[in-house]
């Protein structure tokens, strides 16, 4: 009963039962399809008493290993750790000898893979498959029962099943339609390998070879560009008065004219992406005065206006927020940026915002952060042991991401802007001066608490901050952190590059030429820098997160950012950008004297030496959070303001970060290319 309910985990955890936990105390698995970090395997694996450590960087385990496991068994305390290492059962070596003998002696040496759990499927499919959806896939083999498939066979399973896509019953435009826009909306990203199997199988029949298939399938941003093309020449078949010399000049992506919009399955997407700022009301039509549903998609008209889509955005949200228990973190990750656009139109209208609207507004946020908090105490722990592929979750999963694209077409050269606190909210707003650009846009984890010291240094060594724990306190490693990364990876010292302003108050001029000077010089293959403008707007701003808005609004209207990039996709280079953190709003509601007792004092996060420092100062500030050591050093207890609160005196207020809001977390991980 216990492994049906826990479906395709059960064969994994009856070698892990609260009985073996107490009866041993050390477990190495070989674990090449990553299956033990899994979220749902990792919480199961820790309510039952198990621990988890990844078996990576020797040195970095060993630290590891000795400060959060050994002490805690010399001293006689009941701990089963279990050592995971990414690579066939036979390619053990790597594992410390003292561990791996006292694992063969209690026989407590396992190794576990897709091939044993789904033995009907064909191997190289579920490999490509990201562990979320093997729920999904346990629950149509147990149904449907198909028998032994081979590859495309496995792909139609997996595309039918996993991803609800049938090509065999895409009869007509809005089916296709419908089955893109669902996937797109969503950010769905599926294997290459199944993008292109379903492109195959849909050529088959003639009515869809005059589309492109091969870019609107897999490409987000080509298939958006694809329906705004599209879109004003439907408004006029609509009967719309077309304004003269304002229509497209063409299309830069071949396929029908004529889509079916209004089709009762396409229109509710089409919406939605008009209101979430997906696409822009197109002006090569006059306003209409009516309120038919495609209003929205007009310049111009109440609904495609920002309270508009303020109000309609609003409600969208407040009916979707992502479930405190079930919900996962691709569930948060596609709702913060959905949430970034609805921040950025309500300071945009505030000053006009009637009180109702507002209290409506202060209510949902309320909601959204409880639920969020909520989440996060649950889940964040079993994040931690997430790969970075398909997408990154956390800001150390950022440069091994680059490095598994460094040499890819388009990515022989690789350059990483780091924007020091920039929330998915101001992200917006820069994103409006990249026009003409291909822009891969997700959301990802800072780590917690969310301060620049862990966050920058998680980002440039693709490290936990465990890893770091001698240079936690500060910045000043961030350099070394970089370059050691790229050089165990097989690059040069000159190949790698890593830059930030000089002095306390950045100016951008020269940060930009030194970045572009180095983008010149041939050799140099990885750049990262540290962009700070809107973190030191932030310490220094006095008017709250509007007038924080208003400063990275004047900042988007010189297009330095936008002309930086330009010059770096000019030289060959692929350019991320992603923040350490966001920042939020909160007033004071006391400041702890806790002189020497706390490591570090921030508006939004206490770092305490001592757990019982931290303990004693908890209970004289409602509400403030203890913190769980996920990933943190043994000697680093956090205590964070709940939202909407510092740790200043009563009266003051400020725009911070350090602690769990949307805002403070979520922040901003984007590719951006020249547009093909």
């Amino acid at each position: 009963m216990t492994q049906r309910r826990d479906g395709w985990r059960g064969p994994i955890l009856q070698h892990f039962s609260e009985a073996s936990a107490k009866a041993g105390r050390l477990t190495v698995v070989s674990d090449p399809d990553e299956l033990l970090t899994e979220p749902g395997v990792v919480e199961r694996l820790a309510a039952r008493g198990f621990e988890l450590i990844t078996f990576g960087d020797p040195v970095a385990f060993r630290y590891a290993y000795e400060s959060r496991f050994r002490q805690h068994w010399d001293r006689g305390e009941a701990t089963h750790l279990i050592v995971v290492i990414r690579t066939d059962h036979g390619d053990l070596k790597h594992i410390p000898h003292d561990l791996l003998e006292e694992a063969r002696e209690s026989g407590r040496v396992l190794s576990f893979s897709l091939v044993h759990l789904f033995p009907l499927l064909a191997p190289n499919v579920v490999a490509e498959l990201d562990p979320q959806h093997f729920d999904a896939l346990a629950h149509a083999l147990e149904h449907a029962n198909p028998g032994n498939l081979g590859t495309n066979a496995t792909r139609d399973f997996v595309l039918r099943h996993v991803f609800d896509i049938a090509p065999e019953l895409i009869k007509q435009p809005a089916d296709l339609l419908r089955v893109l826009l669902r996937r797109h909306y969503r950010s769905q990203v599926l294997p290459e390998s199944l993008d292109a199997r379903f492109v195959e199988v849909l050529t088959q029949s003639p009515k869809w070879r005059s589309w492109p298939l091969d870019r609107v399938v897999p490409d987000r941003e080509a298939f958006l560009t694809f329906l705004a093309e599209r879109w004003p020449g439907f408004l006029v078949s609509k009967g719309l008065e077309a304004v003269p010399g304002r229509g497209p000049a063409g299309s830069s992506i071949s396929g029908p004219s004529d889509l079916p919009f209004d089709h009762d399955d396409v229109r509710v997407y089409m919406d939605n992406l008009f209101v979430e700022g997906l696409l822009e009301p197109t002006a090569a039509v006059h306003p209409i005065e009516d309120d038919r549903w495609f209003g929205v998609g007009i310049a111009g008209t109440p609904a495609s206006s920002s309270e508009g889509r303020f109000l309609q955005l609003l409600d969208e949200l407040g009916s979707t927020i992502p479930d405190s228990d079930d919900a996962t973190h691709q569930d948060w990750q596609d709702y913060s940026l959905r949430w970034g656009t609805w921040v950025r139109l309500r300071w945009q209208t505030a000053p006009d915002r009637e009180a109702s609207s507002e209290a409506a507004a202060v209510a949902f946020v309320g909601n959204v952060q409880a639920a969020f908090s909520t989440w996060l105490l649950r889940r964040f722990g079993p994040m931690a042991t997430l790969p970075y592929l398909p997408r990154p979750v956390l800001g150390h999963h950022v440069p091994h991401y680059l490095a598994h694209h460094l040499g890819q077409a388009g990515t022989e050269r690789v350059a990483l802007l780091v924007i020091d606190g920039m929330a998915i909210d101001q992200w917006r707003i820069l994103r409006d001066t990249l026009d003409g650009h291909h822009i891969d846009e997700h959301a990802i984890f800072s780590w917690i608490p969310t301060l620049t010291q862990i966050g920058r240094q998680a980002i440039f060594s693709g490290r936990i901050p465990l890893e770091f724990a001698t240079s936690i306190a500060g910045t000043h490693r961030e350099k070394q952190h970089w370059s050691n990364f790229w050089q165990d990876r097989g690059l040069s010292e000159r190949a790698i590059r890593y830059l930030k302003p000089q002095g306390k108050k950045e100016s951008f001029e020269p940060l930009a030429a030194d970045i572009l000077g180095a983008a010149d010089d041939g050799a140099v293959r990885v750049i990262g820098a540290v962009i700070g403008l809107i973190d030191q707007s932030m310490h220094q701003v006095g008017l709250g997160t509007p007038g924080l808005h208003g400063l990275v609004e004047v900042w988007s209207r010189t297009k330095q950012l936008a002309g930086l990039v330009d010059a770096l996709i000019q030289r060959g280079f692929g350019v991320f950008i992603t923040a350490d953190h966001g920042n939020t709003f909160g007033r004071g509601f006391g400041k702890p004297d806790v002189g020497a007792t706390a490591q570090q004092r921030g508006e939004r996060a206490h770092i305490f030496r001592n757990k019982d420092f931290r303990d004693n100062t908890a209970p004289l500030y409602p509400n403030a959070i203890e913190w769980p050591q996920i990933g943190l050093p043994q000697d680093y207890f956090p205590l964070i303001a709940p939202y909407g609160a510092c740790f200043m005196h009563e009266g003051k207020e400020a725009v911070s970060h350090g602690g769990i809001a949307l805002e403070e977390v979520m922040v901003p991980f984007v590719r951006i290319t020249a547009a093909r």
